[in-house]
């Protein structure tokens, strides 16, 4: 039981995973003509295209897209819930456990990002590689802050490593 649990758990995990990546290329304006932007697109398709019809966008800000995060995030919830052999007993904690998972989700594939960011600095100077722009366009916004207050040491920039200190200080909260 405990193997199927974790099949399906890391199965949706991956799922909310996809559209949250989505969300936030959206938020800094990513280019979905990159082939990884685009099979994130195709794969969360389903269920953004019809909650679109349904929710127009405020401003800059997909709601569709939002509420399909939050919609798969309850339902990986729940469903992990119920496996582990635990009832419904209070929706508000339920929410609150949701919420949580997904701050650490965001704060996990911000971290995930920002390593690969940093070792395709050294790989692929000035080469092309599907993804390697993109990340650039993920992290270079959370980076900037962070490069005006302490600049590069002489050709070592260590912003990511400033920005990957805070987001673990932040996961420590979080738990």
């Amino acid at each position: 039981m405990e193997a199927i649990r974790y099949i399906v758990d890391t199965l949706l995990a991956l799922l909310v995973g996809a559209f949250v990546v989505r969300f936030l290329f959206q938020l800094v304006r990513a280019d979905f003509r990159d082939p990884v932007a685009d099979a994130i697109v195709r794969v969360t398709n389903w269920l953004i295209l019809p909650l679109r019809k349904l929710l127009p966008p405020i401003g800059k800000i997909d709601t569709a897209t939002i509420l399909a995060i939050m919609l798969v995030a309850v339902a990986r919830t729940a469903v992990d819930v119920l496996l582990a052999g635990a009832g419904f007993s209070d929706p508000i904690a339920l929410l609150r456990y949701t919420a949580v998972d997904l701050a650490e989700l965001v704060l996990r594939i911000y971290l995930f990002a920002l390593l690969l960011y940093w070792l395709t600095s050294f790989v692929s100077q000035g080469g092309y590689a599907p993804g390697v722009r993109l990340l650039g366009q993920l992290c270079e916004p959370v980076l900037r802050p962070v490069r005006r207050i302490i600049p590069p040491i002489g050709q070592i920039d260590f912003s990511v490593l400033w920005v990957s200190i805070l987001i673990g200080a932040l996961l420590v909260l979080l738990r």
